[in-house]
């Protein structure tokens, strides 16, 4: 259930909320620890489906001319087998970490948003099964994973469908919640926790969420195109009407490189976290790593294209992503020296979490190498369609990020059901893991480099490949006996009595790790304040006189209600090798922010007043994400229409039917109501309530008279024989229009919710807050037809030649 409501946060204080329990609070449950558990399981569920997916593979190629599966079977479980791991296994397990630590990690008593965090949770679900009932209900996708036309606009099953829907599905899902942890990371961090003393998991996330907040509109838009072309006969990708198949590849892989290090940078994070910790050092070059992982996800953006070096782009196209797939290498880089130059010299402690972090690392390095032999476009040329190319992303996105994920599981798992996984049985886990691995994927560089097709359900015996493939099996399959070893392992924790695990079994040095554990609902009974990076560290550690390390440890049973961590008593532990700790100890019991106890369990408080990291109000913010995401939808829409000019083979054509007068006038109407949502507003912030919803209405009744208008020239322009799929044109035109108009009518439906809602009674007393909001939405979408109409409309198009 959600956290119930605080003071300003300025205080602290807080009013003990009850905790609802039982299964049925699974299902209604907004509290971010709980939502991050129901990613994981869910994440893991599909992890093991996926591995399953995987086997079948592995089995289907252990032989030559083997008949396990037949192609059709094959295509189906090896695009689903990406899809799962992609879409419902990395992606998700790694929200699972943000949901639960980042709150914790910045000292926020739950996410901005916490029916949204659980909105994102479900439809990712439902996302997830609604692909997989496509084995039930006439065939999976078979298409591939990347989905490239025109296989999967023509095939006649219905899987590509469900491909398309599906992955709009899980979209939603991501852009909800990563719109929501990036508010909550910028905007409700502890006092005193500045950007750059944020931990590195922390600023990897905030990386991440931006990157889906960018990157998932255009593939959004490519699969609606997609489903247009399968299902009302559009001509985006049909090059026999003048569509191109390319421009789906280009959109793909704009969105597709960014996701490469939307599932590798949480890793990043996770082994930043850990290194540290199991070094006894702090991490070295801290700004270093940041900053690096921030230029991972801007030159992110500006690398797909070298996924598509085998399509013709030309030398000049071809030598640009050359260089810049030789440039993305050099931050990844300096993160792998600056992890090295943590561990140099370091008090190193190889349990399980470290020992997967330091598989991580070295897994993706040798990933990596083999990566930027892509920025070589001779020899990428060669490679493209082999399987070294399955070997290269396996060992970026399978030994980079699962073996991180791993890692994670290992080091938070104390903190989340306060018991310790057993270190024989993970490090036996890791050590399988490790050996399957190398086994399952090192091979497939010789395969690849041997002459194997990738894609191939079978291979004959005289090309012979048949003892590597055998040897892949073989790791495959010890891959899947290290994951059973640590479901045994999970189950039989589990099974222990709570609580024996040590509440700081690392010597961690994050906030998440000074509350209880498992964490309270509230998180912290007050609202920490923060003086430096690593603070929990700092909290337990300072010099004495003579330089030397002194912990300040804890009493047993002493609990300060004030941050979770027990009352500090010094003692000596050490030399004066930490003379870069060098800090005050703050806030022990002083009453103020940050010290003393500050719990009421009875006492009613003041109202509710927001505090934030920025002085923004958090909603304004998540408006402002929300928009330039849509800036991105609309910037792919128009890209398509614009690609189109002039490409229709037949006709009628733009100037055959235009009414401009027509359209000007019914242009201004929409922009008219920019006035009356003005106006609505100035009512709103003058407290005339009345006036405010008589302009809310005129503004709804101008948008409703705008769709009005566009219905009536649609349907004149289909009697005048342009239809969706008459030609390119008519399927770029309605579908950009279109899109634009349920954006319209999306927000006559939110300003008449406001005007119910306020005669109602049921907005809060400030009605201008909401009116503002959804008078910032209203705007870009007349901003954005102020484009349309220029770009559609204004600018001629020529009649094609012939």
């Amino acid at each position: 259930m959600a956290t119930a409501a605080t003071v300003p946060a300025r205080t602290g204080i807080i009013r003990r909320p009850t905790e609802v329990t039982g299964w049925w609070s699974w299902f209604t449950t907004v509290d971010h620890k709980k939502i991050g558990l129901l990613y994981g399981f869910s994440a893991f569920a599909f992890f093991l489906i996926g591995g399953v997916e995987a086997l079948l593979i592995r089995s289907q190629l252990a032989k030559p001319d083997n008949t396990l599966l037949n192609a059709n079977q094959y295509n189906q479980i090896f695009t689903m087998h990406g899809i799962t791991m992609i879409f419902l296994f990395v992606m998700p397990m790694s929200a699972a970490f943000f949901n639960y630590l980042i709150p914790l990690m910045i000292g926020a008593r739950d996410v901005a948003f916490p029916r949204l965090n659980a909105f994102s949770f479900w439809v990712f679900i439902l996302g997830g099964l609604f692909l997989y009932s496509s084995w039930f209900l006439g065939g999976a996708p078979n298409g591939g994973w990347f989905g490239y036309p025109p296989n999967s606009t023509t095939d006649p099953s219905i899987g590509m469908t469900f491909y398309a829907l599906g992955l709009v599905i899980t979209g939603i899902a991501s852009s909800a919640g990563a719109i929501n942890l990036a508010v909550t990371v910028v905007n409700m961090r502890a006092p005193g926790m500045t950007l750059f003393r944020m931990p590195v998991f922390v600023w990897m996330g905030l990386v991440v969420q931006f990157l889906l907040v960018f990157a998932l509109p255009i593939i959004t838009v490519a699969l609606f195109e997609m489903l247009f072309d399968r299902r009302w006969g559009t001509h985006f990708f049909d090059p026999t009407a003048g569509g191109q198949p390319l421009l789906w590849q280009n959109f793909f892989w704009v969105f597709g490189h960014p996701e490469v290090y939307i599932l590798i940078l949480p890793a990043f994070g996770i082994i930043s976290e850990i290194l540290p910790v199991f070094s006894r050092k702090p991490l070295f070059g801290y700004q270093f790593v940041v900053f690096s992982g921030i230029a991972i996800g801007f030159i992110g953006f500006g690398v797909w294209a070298h996924h598509m070096f085998a399509v013709g782009l030309g030398p000049v196209a071809n030598t640009a992503f050359g260089i810049t797939t030789a440039i993305i290498a050099v931050p990844t880089g300096i993160k792998i020296f600056n992890w090295m130059g943590t561990m140099y010299k370091g008090d190193i402690h190889f349990d399980s979490p470290m020992l997967f972090a330091v598989g991580a690392v070295a897994m993706f390095v040798i990933g990596g190498l083999s990566g930027v032999t892509h920025a070589v476009v001779p020899s990428d040329y060669q490679q493209t369609d082999t399987y070294y190319i399955v070997a290269h992303f396996h060992y970026v996105l399978f030994g980079g990020a699962v073996f991180g994920l791993f890692g994670a599981m290992y080091y938070w798992w104390p903190k989340v059901f306060a018991r310790q996984l057993d270190e024989l049985w993970g490090k036996v886990q890791f050590w399988i893991l490790l050996v399957g691995f190398n086994l399952a994927f090192g091979p497939m560089h010789i395969l690849g480099l041997g002459g194997m097709i990738r894609r191939e359900y079978t291979y004959p015996a005289s090309l012979g490949l048949t003892f590597w493939n055998q040897v892949s099996t073989v790791g495959a399959f010890l891959i899947a006996l290290s994951t059973l070893v640590f479901i045994l392992n999970a189950a039989a924790t589990q099974r222990k009595p709570k609580g024996l695990a040590n509440e700081d079994p690392w010597d961690a040095r994050t906030l998440e790790w000074s509350t209880p554990c498992p964490p309270p609902i509230y998180n912290f009974e007050e609202i920490p304040v923060v003086h430096s990076i690593d603070e929990f560290w700092h909290r337990k550690y300072v010099e004495d006189k003579e330089g030397r390390l002194v912990r300040l440890a804890a009493r047993r049973g002493r609990r300060t209600a004030r941050d979770g961590i027990r009352r500090p008593v010094l003692v000596v532990v050490g030399g004066g090798r930490g003379a870069r700790h060098r800090r005050r100890v703050h806030g022990l019991g002083d009453g103020a922010p940050g010290g003393g106890v500050a719990m009421a369990d009875t006492t009613a408080h003041a109202a509710p007043v927001e505090h934030t990291s920025t002085g923004l109000p958090s909603t304004k913010l998540a408006m402002w994400l929300f928009l330039a995401s849509e800036c991105l939808l609309f910037g792919a829409l128009i890209t398509t229409y614009v690609l189109y000019r002039g490409a229709s083979t037949t006709g009628p054509y733009p100037h055959e039917i235009f009414d401009i007068r027509y359209t000007s006038v019914s242009s201004f109407v929409l922009l008219a109501s920019s006035l009356t949502m003005v106006l609505a507003l100035t009512a709103a912030e003058q407290r005339d309530f009345a006036r405010m919803r008589l302009w809310l209405v005129a503004t709804a009744m101008l948008g409703l008279t705008f769709v009005g208008g566009q219905v009536y020239e649609f349907t004149s322009f289909y009697h005048e024989g342009l239809t969706i799929k008459s030609n390119l044109f008519g399927t770029t035109f309605y579908v950009l229009t279109g899109f634009h108009g349920v954006h319209v009518t999306v927000g006559i439906l939110m300003l008449l919710s406001l005007v119910g809602m306020s005669w109602a009674g049921r907005l809060p007393d400030d009605q201008a807050f909401p009116v503002e909001m959804v008078g910032l939405y209203w705007h870009f979408v007349d901003i954005v037809w102020i484009v349309i109409f220029t770009v559609v409309y204004l600018i001629p198009q020529p009649k094609p030649a012939g």
